[in-house]
């Protein structure tokens, strides 16, 4: 464990020096598992062809030296325009059908799954030493982030998680601010979203749906428990089930909790409490819908005292609505957003939008007059780079080329998020009363998380979400 976290500090550090350029060496001199000479092209293959998929492979593509080789989805309809984008790839359902076939001929996976697919993905690609970029969240459960983290380190590939938003120059500037100390010691942060935009606080439907013919079921739910087909899950409202989705804080967490996470140099939490919003079945009594994920809900994390904090540091995450209170620097019509990040500081403020973009000093005034040298490294091409760092990186080598996200800074981050989560989840644990009825201790109390055992040490209740049980025929493969 100490390794890993040294290991993330050192990329963090790295990530700060140059992040672009590398020399054209034979491939002699790289030499080694999951090297590929820089004068080749990238062959790589999409798992997740549609949608973010679909972005995801034509960025990668359009970096100039990556070749869409192989494309894999569990749904035709969604894979149809990228199929017909790269007519040459190689098309699969099945991606170990895939990975047994053409692993040989493969360079690097990019994976756009839902999220409870992410890992035994990612582990299968990297056990063949192929580089891997990941969708966000990086996995669906806390033990399979950790299981990745180490990995990359085994496998000695490159790895990229997809928070486009990492490679921006926004949350450089704000590196930038909080090193040359313009808001002092930071004393709180404020994350927030108006997601879900799909339904969440639901019970799951009665009916069972017609499986398109052009959908693949079994092979979508992967991992997941054996369900029936239900309507309007695919392509995109899996989201807000528990089964398959994160919430909303695993869609937007690694967008809005990353630039704190980066520019404060945090680990994961230290303890993690919540509210959540409800939903009513009638006027009086509470829904109880522990299969979806709640229609809103505030989570505060703890995070232990770094450099860059007055003391130890409370994030603030607020999703489906919610949101903090107008910093009184703000003009009443400077507008505060619908997805944002505040840091509070011992001698100023400062926020920035979505993927850490527009990052602005408080007041607005202080920004016109702002000189701050830049001296956190840029990625070329902003927020679009993410995509051609990776495959620079994966092209040079393991170890050649500093990336954004990678695991080593991508697993902890997507733990935090997951650590969140079992606070959200412990809101719905129901005991039995002895006089009848239930309660729900997980509601009232702060749960205290021991990193190194991956648990929570006074709510054993919710540590059932740490590590869910696969369907039976699929594995992680640790």
């Amino acid at each position: 464990m100490k390794e890993i976290t040294k290991s993330r500090r050192n990329f963090i550090k790295t990530t700060a020096i140059a992040t672009a350029g590398f020399m054209i060496v034979p491939r002699h001199v790289l030499g080694g598992k999951g090297f590929l000479a820089p004068s080749d092209r990238l062959m790589v293959a999409g798992v997740g062809a549609g949608g973010k998929g679909q972005s995801n492979i034509a960025n990668v593509f359009n970096g100039g030296i990556s070749d869409i080789a192989y494309l894999c989805d569990v749904d035709d309809r969604r894979a149809a325009t990228t199929v017909r984008n790269f007519p040459k790839a190689k098309y699969f359902r099945d991606y170990r059908q895939m990975l047994d076939q053409e692993a040989k001929h493969i360079d690097a996976v990019i994976i756009s799954t839902p999220d409870h697919n992410h890992a035994m993905i990612a582990m299968a690609a990297m056990q063949l030493g192929k580089h891997v970029y990941v969708e966000k969240p990086l996995t669906h459960d806390i033990y399979e982030a950790r299981k990745l983290t180490e990995a990359a380190q085994r496998y000695k590939v490159v790895t990229q998680m997809g928070n486009q938003g990492s490679s921006g120059d926004g949350v450089r500037k704000l590196q930038d601010w909080c090193n040359a100390g313009l808001i002092g010691k930071v004393k709180t942060v404020y994350c927030w979203t108006d997601r879900p935009s799909w339904p969440q606080g639901i019970l799951w439907p009665s009916t069972n749906g017609i499986v398109p013919k052009e959908l693949d079921w079994d092979l979508w739910l992967g991992s997941a428990p054996n369900k029936p087909y239900i309507e309007k899950l695919v392509p995109f409202n899996w989201r807000g089930w528990w089964d398959y989705g994160t919430g909303a804080i695993g869609d937007m967490g690694c967008h809005l909790v990353e630039p704190p996470f980066r520019v404060l140099d945090l680990d994961t939490p230290i303890d993690v409490q919540c509210s959540v919003g409800s939903i009513y079945v009638d006027e009086f009594k509470r829904g109880y819908f522990p299969d979806s994920c709640p229609p809103s809900s505030h989570v505060i994390m703890t995070f232990a005292k770094t450099k860059h904090t007055k003391d130890n540091l409370q994030i603030h995450w607020m999703d489906g609505g919610i949101k903090p209170g107008r910093p009184e620097e703000l003009l009443p019509n400077e507008p505060f957003g619908a997805n944002g990040v505040l840091f509070e500081g011992t001698k100023g403020k400062m926020m920035c939008d979505v993927y850490g973009a527009n990052p602005r000093l408080l007041p607005l005034t202080k920004n016109a007059s702002d000189k701050t040298k830049p001296k956190i490294a840029r990625v070329p091409g902003d927020v679009n780079g993410h995509y051609t760092q990776f495959a620079e990186a994966a092209r040079a080598g393991y170890g050649k080329i500093a990336l954004s996200s990678p695991f080593e800074i991508a697993g902890p981050l997507t733990e935090t998020l997951l650590i969140a989560n079992l606070a959200i989840r412990g809101t719905d644990v129901q005991i039995p009363k002895a006089n009848g009825g239930f309660s729900y201790p997980g509601r009232d109390i702060k749960l205290i998380w021991d990193k190194e055992n991956l648990r929570v040490t006074n709510f054993d209740e919710v540590n059932q979400f740490v590590k869910r049980e696969y369907r039976k025929g699929w594995s992680l493969g640790v």
